[in-house]
């Protein structure tokens, strides 16, 4: 007797997850076969040896025997006082613990903001590259991503322009990840004050992804979109998967801006889409006043700090080797290094998968991050120097032996 076979829904034909990919599962397939595999993939601080500070563990520690039952939809209240106090302290002057959501990570509130907010076909404009989690949400929630671009010769930097000549009818929303991930730049206010202006004059929903926003060098100052557009809806989101260094806590928050009335709709539905999971993590949200209340990301960002040493550590190695072009990143904990595909003649998964097979380097390629030019690589730059050097020259060493004058690289089998 023969069985049917299973169909699986369309939209994931449109759905990808680069970060965790097939390049990723490959990897883990090469360290089963005992293969040395570094790692340069996945922004997980505590991968690279730098562990949340014993307070925030604590935390959880202390409060697990109050955390077996359900909390309410939204959070627990101490918590979201927690988070609305810290985005007062941000000049979100009105914010209260009613405007703030707590979820299982960002990437979950994200799509539940999506799902409240769609159509079918509605479009959310999002930045190129993009952290490609909300490309994915766009999908599944029914919507249209419509991506604009960020310019590599003006340092990453959207243009006002471009986006303005991306909005339709359609359009419902425009999503800015500020700090950048994957580029790592810093918006200047009037690239954020001119987004803002967009979504106020066309009654757009502002989703502002600013889970870096402590992570910034070189005296980087960043603009919170919401204080740019404090007479326009907007949805800020946060957590302390970076900041804390605490990724498996999957504690994540969005914080709801703007006048009450034009937002209020949303926040019903909202309300109806975070219900359905029925609550956030219960013992990570005991972790949330604690850590916010010791933060310690200045200390680190700073000149002799973790993050900073080794971000100068690893663009001192890439621009020691030569056809490798990468902007300075300001903010986040990323690179975005150019190959001259031109000399090298390898771009997109041929170079990252090439990469993973020769070298066992694993990277994202950027044709997984948007619409994004040839050569393009995601690199995390938290990895201790030692590791940072070893990279290095597994990159060197795959560019030499794939030089154009010597040989083509070819498709990844």
């Amino acid at each position: 007797m023969s069985r049917a076979v299973l169909s699986t829904s369309s939209k994931l034909s449109g759905v990808s997850y680069s970060l965790r990919g097939p390049l990723a599962a490959r990897a883990e397939s090469m360290r089963a076969e005992g293969r040395s595999v570094v790692s340069m993939n996945v922004g997980d601080p505590v991968a690279h040896g730098l562990p949340p500070r014993p307070e925030v563990v604590r935390a959880m520690r202390d409060g697990i025997d109050r955390s077996a039952a359900y909390g309410p939809a939204r959070g627990l209240p101490d918590a979201r006082e927690a988070v609305a106090g810290h985005y007062r302290g941000k000049g979100f002057d009105t914010v209260e613990a009613e405007d703030v959501y707590l979820g299982n990570g960002v990437s979950e509130l994200a799509a539940s903001t999506l799902h409240a907010l769609l159509e079918p076909q509605d479009e959310v404009l999002i930045p190129a590259p993009d952290y490609p989690m909300w490309t994915a949400s766009t999908v599944l929630a029914g919507g249209r991503p419509v991506h604009y671009p960020c310019d590599e010769t003006s340092g990453w930097l959207p243009d006002p322009v471009a986006l303005r000549d991306r909005i339709t009818a359609r359009t419902r929303a425009i999503v800015a990840i500020n700090p950048n991930n994957p580029t790592g730049s810093v918006w200047p206010r009037p690239v954020v004050d001119a987004i803002a202006a967009l979504a106020r004059r066309h009654g757009l929903l502002l989703l502002a992804d600013e889970i870096y926003d402590d992570f910034l060098y070189d005296g980087a100052l960043h603009s919170p979109l919401a204080t740019c557009a404090p007479d326009t809806p907007c949805v800020t989101f946060g957590g302390l998967s970076k900041r804390s260094r605490v990724p498996g806590f999957r504690m994540g928050w969005a914080v709801l801006t703007g006048p009450r009335a034009a937002r209020a709709t949303l926040a019903t539905a909202l309300d109806t889409v975070t219900s359905l999971r029925l609550c956030p993590n219960v013992p990570a949200q005991r972790v949330v006043p604690t850590a916010l209340r010791v933060d310690d990301t200045k200390d680190l960002t700073g000149p002799g700090g973790a993050f900073r040493h080794r971000r100068d550590h690893l663009l001192r190695a890439l621009a020691g080797i030569p056809g490798i072009h990468c902007v300075k990143p300001g903010g986040a904990f990323y690179a975005f290094p150019r190959i001259d595909v031109r000399r090298y003649r390898v771009d997109g998964d041929a170079l990252a998968g090439g990469l993973l097979r020769e070298e066992g380097l694993l990277v994202v390629p950027g044709a997984g991050l948007g619409p994004v030019p040839p050569g393009h690589l995601r690199m995390v730059t938290m990895p201790p120097c030692d590791v940072i050097d070893d990279v290095a020259e597994r990159l060197a060493r795959f560019l030499e032996r794939h030089d154009s004058r010597r040989t083509w690289c070819g498709s990844v089998p």
